[in-house]
């Protein structure tokens, strides 16, 4: 939902990039879709109309705020308050993947979805508020964490931290082997080529900063262009925004179509001779929409041009295939899978990382250092400056194998089931407008759906939801 500042607020019907639990992620998502978007309140170019915004102090806003919320809550089936969403308060089950995780034991009941199967690996969601269970509303912005994650961060700092690639004694070579072993999980969970094509980075942001200084400032020039869509998250525009600014090359944006997609039609006639890098999300992280990157590597490769995907919001939810996709580079984010924050990584082709300059200096990325010069190591460690996110990394290969555990196709279908679930309950709702494609059977839509309130102030809306928990 949207109000006249320019905020939006999102709804996620997720399983928490892998806990499964049947439930809504309510979270505003200010400064974080299109270009033109300012805290003054400046509307997006091609953006969905906006709506006034009340003060929640109004009597009728309040009451209109009111009736929407209990419309609202009628989304959640079996459900008496927000804070019952999906789960009976006596619903619980040992994780089902028991090599995975370590759960405390406790009675289970017959259910069949794997959000009951999951939901009892995540402790947090083991709080009560005022005798309801605790249902988080934010997967847009983090995901939980389960047991086995945390368990693998507090077994590394306390067994053997330790820093990595430089020790020879005992507890350095164990943190190097879990840090590569890492590496290598999350080579196999995207099917890279090789692991030397992961490089870790701080999050999904700080990679594609890398891409766009590392390759951007050395192969564009003024006269290039660079191709984004308007449905791009803030980290995938700004980056690229600087680069233009010092080399001279052009930003050319792709708007949306009537159904509030990005037009797929108008980045194939965008595509020319001058296009140097397509920079776009493979699943919008507010329309919901999900682009077909196979077709627009194969466009973007006939014109000579390099494709950044930005692949937070579908690594943690469907199979990723790089090497299916195509595309010169990748980024996603451990924290959005289920796996610690501080911690993300870019795939790119190893061909191109070779002749890519480094993005920081420091140690680790050196070969030889000179008083006047340095040689620099080969991929990923020329990427890689200084002591890492050691136990984060770790952490993530630890959220991985939770989410190979369960099946990414098993959690791909089960979120379908409950974004079109979703969508619908939404639609029953009055004044409520939906954006991004509605999903059918030729079109998919991931899981959540951003949506306005005539009248209604998006930050209204979510406080007076936050506020039913505790009720």
């Amino acid at each position: 939902m949207t109000g006249g500042s320019g905020q939006a607020g999102r709804v996620n019907a997720r399983h928490n990039g892998g806990s499964g639990i049947s439930r809504l992620a309510l979270c505003l998502e200010a400064d974080t879709w299109g270009p033109q978007h300012s805290h003054s309140g400046r509307k997006k170019p091609q953006a969905p109309n906006r709506t006034k915004t009340l003060s929640f102090s109004s009597g009728a806003a309040t009451a209109r705020m009111a009736a929407t919320a209990a419309a609202l809550r009628c989304c959640f089936p079996g459900s008496s308050g927000v804070g019952s969403g999906f789960v009976k308060a006596k619903s619980s089950r040992r994780g089902w993947c028991a090599a995975a995780v370590a759960a405390p034991s406790r009675e289970a009941e017959p259910v069949s979805s794997l959000g009951h199967r999951t939901r009892v690996d995540f402790p947090i969601l083991h709080q009560e508020f005022d005798g309801a269970k605790l249902v988080y509303f934010d997967n847009g912005a983090t995901s939980q964490k389960p047991y086995s994650v945390m368990r693998t961060l507090d077994e590394y700092y306390r067994s053997y931290n330790s820093n990595v690639h430089r020790g020879i004694h005992a507890l350095s070579a164990k943190a190097t082997q879990a840090y590569e072993d890492a590496r290598r999980k999350v080579a196999n969970f995207v099917n890279a080529a090789d692991s030397r094509e992961i490089i870790f980075t701080r999050n999904a942001t700080e990679a594609i900063n890398l891409v766009a200084y590392s390759w951007g400032l050395s192969n564009l020039k003024e006269g290039d262009e660079i191709v984004l869509t308007v449905a791009e998250h803030h980290s995938a525009i700004v980056p690229w925004q600087f680069v233009s600014q010092k080399t001279g090359a052009t930003l050319k944006y792709v708007g949306l179509t009537k159904e509030n997609a990005p037009d797929i039609e108008q980045l194939k006639r965008l595509l020319s001779n001058k296009t140097k890098i397509v920079v776009v999300h493979h699943v919008a992280n507010v329309l919901g929409s999900m682009l077909p990157i196979e077709e627009i590597v194969t466009w973007s490769n006939r014109v000579g041009a390099k494709v950044l995907v930005d692949a937070c919001q579908s690594v943690p939810h469907m199979p990723v295939d790089v090497q299916k996709l195509g595309a010169d580079f990748l980024v996603a984010s451990s924290h959005k899978m289920c796996g610690p924050t501080g911690v993300g990584f870019l795939h790119g082709k190893f061909e191109i990382l070779s002749s890519m300059e480094p993005f920081l200096g420091g140690g680790e990325m050196i070969a030889d250092v000179f008083q006047d010069k340095s040689t620099y190591a080969e991929p990923p460690s020329r990427f890689e400056a200084g002591t890492p996110a050691i136990g984060e990394a770790i952490g993530l290969g630890a959220a991985i194998d939770y989410l190979s555990c369960i099946g990414m196709e098993q959690i791909h279908e089960y979120e379908k089931e409950l974004g079109t679930y979703l969508y619908e309950s939404l639609l029953s709702v009055p004044n409520v407008q939906i954006y991004g494609p509605a999903p059918s059977q030729t079109v998919h839509r991931a899981p959540l759906c951003s949506f306005n309130i005539e009248n209604v102030h998006p930050t209204d809306i979510a406080e007076i939801l936050d506020l039913q928990a505790y009720k």
